[in-house]
């Protein structure tokens, strides 16, 4: 288990390289693009999960400015994007100090600031005066919890009846391959992850924390795997892992290969969960 303070130090060294070298950068994405049906550039496909956050939001009745709530925003690129795209009220949950600055920076300059905060806390823990949320998604930031069980209690405690709670991120699809745990345990380290779980784990925790599973859609065949670059990085990794000091100090890069490889393999996949509040 890797504690808060470990996931906030690993975000706040890493999330400028993120951005920097990241292809989603520009936009504020740190997660991954999806080429999904449809899509035909790459600015698409990293604002493919947002777009179909957007179709939940609009299946929503509400009398008022819908009421959203990233839980794990990073530098807020998903929450800017569905406050462009529809007149919510937004706010962003970061443990990270450092992307909490550059999120509230970025709300600034795109003219968002007053419907849109972006702060520094945890999602298993919410200020008290989160409430009323319409919806509730997190992109890649579930695993990083410390506790799936707390996650969903918060995430319910904060939405509306009938609200809905979205939760894009890679589940483990298999336990029976012995080839798979020393690829899984890599991924694990190098991305800081507490919460690998399999899909009817996340569901059970869902239905016990009183949600209903309303779909799952896996991303996973629309997602770039086995690229010439993604090769390149592998064959990198795979020489730093065998040096303790660099695979620690790479260990993003590490843990990004072996995530590749559990994909590929089938070991992981990457799922979009939506459930309803009771």
């Amino acid at each position: 288990m890797f504690s808060q303070a470990q996931v906030r130090r690993y975000y706040d060294a890493n999330t400028r390289v993120f951005l920097r070298h990241g292809q989603g950068g520009g936009l504020g994405a740190i997660h991954r693009a999806v080429w999904g049906p449809g899509v035909t550039a790459r600015a698409e496909a990293f604002r493919y999960v947002d777009n179909l956050i957007l179709q939940r939001l609009d299946s929503l009745a509400s009398a008022r400015s819908p009421r959203v709530l990233d839980l794990g925003c990073g530098v807020g690129g998903s929450l800017a994007y569905l406050a462009e795209q529809r007149p919510i009220r937004g706010t962003g949950v970061t443990l990270s100090p450092v992307q909490a600055r550059l999120g509230r920076e970025r709300m600034t300059a795109l003219g968002l600031a007053r419907r849109v905060q972006v702060i520094e806390g945890d999602y298993t823990a919410l200020p008290a005066d989160i409430q009323d949320v319409d919806l509730a998604y997190a992109i890649e930031s579930f695993v990083h919890g410390p506790s799936p069980e707390r996650f969903f209690a918060e995430a319910r405690r904060v939405l509306v009846p009938q609200g809905l709670l979205v939760i894009c991120d890679d589940v483990r699809t298999d336990d029976r391959d012995p080839r798979a745990g020393r690829t899984l345990d890599q991924f694990a380290r190098g991305w800081h992850v507490n919460a690998l779980l399999s899909p009817e784990r996340l569901r059970d925790l869902a239905a016990r924390a009183g949600f209903d599973h309303v779909d799952t859609i896996d991303l996973t065949p629309f997602l770039e795997l086995a690229r010439p670059r993604d090769r390149a990085i592998a064959m990198l990794a795979a020489t730093i892992g065998r040096i303790p000091p660099l695979a620690h100090r790479f260990a993003p890069l590490v843990g990004g290969a072996a995530l590749q490889r559990g994909l590929t393999r089938g070991w992981i996949a990457y799922h979009y969960a939506v459930f309803r509040r009771h």
